[in-house]
């Protein structure tokens, strides 16, 4: 029996993404960019695929632009806008619990001059947005946000923080713009551009998350917001990206959105309902277990520490029974300290408590029986390791 809970490092392709990718691959190899048939009608495939990744966002096509993946977008935004002839504005507010694609770039335009604020984080991973409020000054550029964080599964105040921006920019004649990091949201919670994210101006996001291929992303970008390209050479995306697309990902990414958001409340729903009952089963089954995630989390994550195990001893001793779990972000894995995770750390948690954290992430494929199997693994595992920890 395989049970996969490592959703939010990727995720199983939709058999109909990787369908729909062969055929493009095989019978419309042409270039985007060339004058003859084969090119238009890739092109073709292009616009179509970008109209359903905009799906994504309640967007229009001409505001979605392709990247590589979320960390390109995210690196295009930092250092993009740094790049934007605004001599006053030199201030980046983000948070201590970023994705490294937001939290590096930061780090190097810190050391080219520019300020850096990182917001603190309670023991769920919520900010204070009084502390916003007090970091904005008029030479801020640009506030970076996660929408939801990809290890304890927080999902943030987007709304609240736009409004924030919106009515610091209307009182001090600002141009403060705000992105999101939303690949661990999209296809989770509504990201819609026109409602509660009216007021954010980028969104990064990336097609393995949520079903869709590897090696594509894309980024959202409000009409008007003047950000520069981060990629020049060939002209591509309208100049703001250059490179040949590679047209039968954006295929699958679009694909993959538009079934993700045909009934994004039902998956979701369903989603919550399979890692509730596994954090009921492990509160109540497994002595000492400390739930980091907060409980109006986002339906894909749970995060949960098990004083007295080692995690990654756990990881591979529920790998063996066909369970794949994580310790933590699988993009965070190279940048670990000796202390463990960054966001972790952030939230407080005790050194004990971050040795023996689990990642459980979900996706629309997993199922309430599947949970009953892993809880009788988990206890096995977590049981029999603080078992011989006590004798040693």
């Amino acid at each position: 029996m395989i049970v996969y809970l490592d959703n939010s490092a990727t995720t199983r392709q939709y058999d109909e993404v990787t369908d729909l990718m062969a055929d493009v691959a095989k019978n419309c190899y042409g270039n985007p960019s060339s004058l003859h048939g084969l090119g238009l009608e890739a092109e073709k495939l292009m616009k179509e695929g970008r109209r359903k990744i905009a799906l994504g966002f309640n967007a229009s096509p001409e505001e979605v632009y392709i990247t590589s993946c979320g960390t390109e977008a995210d690196n295009t935004v930092l250092m993009g806008l740094a790049r934007v002839p605004r001599p006053r504005a030199k201030k980046i507010i983000t948070t201590a619990v970023e994705h490294p694609a937001v939290l590096e770039p930061a780090q190097e335009l810190e050391r080219r001059g520019f300020e850096v604020v990182r917001l603190g984080v309670d023991r769920h991973c919520r900010i204070d947005l009084d502390e916003l409020k007090a970091a904005l000054t008029e030479d801020t550029l640009l506030i970076s946000v996660m929408a939801v964080n990809n290890e304890a599964g927080t999902i943030m105040p987007l709304k609240e923080i736009g409004e924030i921006k919106k009515a610091f920019n209307k009182a001090h004649g600002t141009k403060v713009l705000f992105h999101t990091d939303g690949v661990q949201a999209l296809g989770k919670i509504s990201l819609d551009t026109k409602k509660e994210l009216k007021d954010v101006d980028m969104i990064s996001v990336s097609a393995h998350k949520i079903h869709g291929p590897k090696g594509i992303g894309a980024l959202y970008v409000r009409k008007g917001t003047n950000l520069l390209p981060f990629m020049l050479g060939g002209g591509q995306e309208k100049g703001f990206r250059s490179g040949t697309e590679n047209v039968p990902a954006v295929c699958g990414f679009g694909l993959a959105c538009e079934m993700t958001v045909k009934d994004l409340e039902g998956r979701s729903a369903h989603m919550m309902s399979v890692r509730n009952y596994l954090k009921q089963g492990i509160v109540t089954q497994i002595a000492d277990a400390v739930v980091n995630s907060p409980d109006d989390g986002v339906c894909s994550v749970l995060n949960v520490s098990f004083p007295g195990t080692r995690g990654e001893v756990i990881l591979h001793r529920l790998e063996q029974e066909g369970i794949y779990v994580s310790t933590g972000s699988a993009c965070s894995s190279n940048h670990k300290t000796s202390k463990g995770s960054h966001v972790l750390n952030a939230m407080g948690l005790k050194p004990k408590e971050i040795e023996g954290a689990l990642r459980f992430s979900f996706s629309e494929f997993n199922t309430v029986e599947e949970m009953d199997y892993v809880l009788d693994k988990l206890k096995t595992a977590v049981e029999g390791f603080r078992k011989l920890g006590s004798f040693r």
